[in-house]
């Protein structure tokens, strides 16, 4: 078999040193045109196609590329047609642009991850879980930086979150001051796998089997705002429902968990919804069933996707600034600093579906 053409083989023919003939490849402005020209020509006759951008990524050390691993056992697509997503992907590129980088997404579907972490040609990796962590490659932990998104994970590693406990603590405060006293949750589930799950009041599963860090933070942050007013969250009816890829059938599994929850929860006077989807699926529900909202039922939801604009009525809503979060992950990379632990702040947007409660 015929040996593969190396760099050094050009050089050769061409008569000159190894360093000239890759200045031709990676850096023509360096050398003069006549002896570029012999490269050139050299490379023709040998068939030389030029150098291995792969090998010339590894020689170098370095790819010119973060990697962004998606949350969730989701594959690429989500990371296109999810609004949160799209809106994250936005702020991270910006940064990229900046630094003439590029991106690299990994899927999350099971099986795939762990390969795609492993193997990713990337400078750095934001990461959805500090699980995820452990999925580098071995003889490169301790030298690729990551970023962890929506999870506190100590003071040495790197993490960007909203302060997903305050903004529920706003949204159900704003509900109390309303007059509501008779709640329910509809959560986010985070195994696609699973059929919604009820919890009722005063059962022993009243945590959330499937759910984020920040899940359990938005449900502590309804916990200390409904303290004050006497009510106990393990009172609260909640349903956890999947919604995350936002495509059609994960809408109308999120419809499924809104259906359940008005089903299990008919005296709720409001509704804490978790998601985008989630409070999506509430209003969708409610119109089906003739609840009008706000009147007979409060809904409050969290993230502001662009599509909530389109229904009626405009929903008041927990507002974090998605992009932001994406830049600053992608500036922590880049910096190559000391690890730094970022808590953005929300809003609560109040508009048109939440009121007093019935009579």
């Amino acid at each position: 078999m015929q040996k593969p053409l190396k760099l050094s083989d050009v050089a050769a023919a061409a008569g000159v040193s190894k360093a000239t003939a890759s200045n031709v490849f990676s850096a023509p402005e360096r050398v003069r045109l006549e002896l570029r020209l012999r490269v050139e020509a050299a490379a023709r006759s040998l068939g030389y196609a030029g150098p291995d951008p792969k090998g010339r990524l590894l020689s170098g050390g370095k790819a010119n590329a973060i990697g962004i691993v998606p949350p969730g056992a989701f594959g690429i697509p989500i990371a296109f047609r999810h609004p949160y997503m799209r809106e994250f992907l936005g702020g991270v590129s910006d940064i990229c642009e900046e630094h003439g980088a590029g991106l690299h997404i990994v899927s999350g579907i099971a099986g795939q991850k762990a390969r795609g972490i492993r193997n990713a040609l990337v400078d750095g990796l934001i990461l959805s879980s500090i699980a995820d962590a452990e999925l580098i490659n071995p003889a490169l932990r301790g030298t690729l930086p990551f970023v962890v998104m929506d999870e506190d994970c100590g003071p040495d590693i790197n993490s960007v979150r909203s302060d997903d406990r305050d903004g529920a603590r706003q949204a159900t405060r704003h509900l109390i001051e309303l007059g509501h006293r008779q709640f329910a949750i509809l959560s986010v589930l985070r195994d696609s796998g699973k059929k919604p799950i009820y919890h009722g009041p005063q059962e022993k599963s009243h945590q959330l089997i499937a759910g984020y860090p920040i899940d359990r933070e938005r449900l502590v942050g309804v916990a200390e705002a409904l303290t004050p007013a006497g009510i106990s969250i393990d009172q609260v009816p909640i349903v956890e429902v999947f919604g995350g890829a936002g495509d059609d059938d994960s809408f109308g599994g999120a419809r499924q968990g809104a259906a359940l929850l008005l089903d299990k929860a008919p005296q709720a006077t409001a509704i804490l919804a978790m998601g985008d989807t989630q409070e999506l699926a509430v209003l969708a529900e409610a119109a089906r069933r003739n609840i009008s909202v706000p009147r007979e039922l409060s809904i409050v939801g969290f993230d502001d996707p662009p599509q909530l604009a389109q229904f009626d009525p405009l929903l008041t809503t927990v507002v974090q600034d998605v992009a932001e979060k994406g830049r600053i992950a992608a500036r922590l990379l880049f910096a190559h600093g000391p690890p730094r632990q970022i808590v953005l702040p929300v809003r609560l947007a109040v508009r048109n579906s939440t009121a007093a409660p019935r009579s």
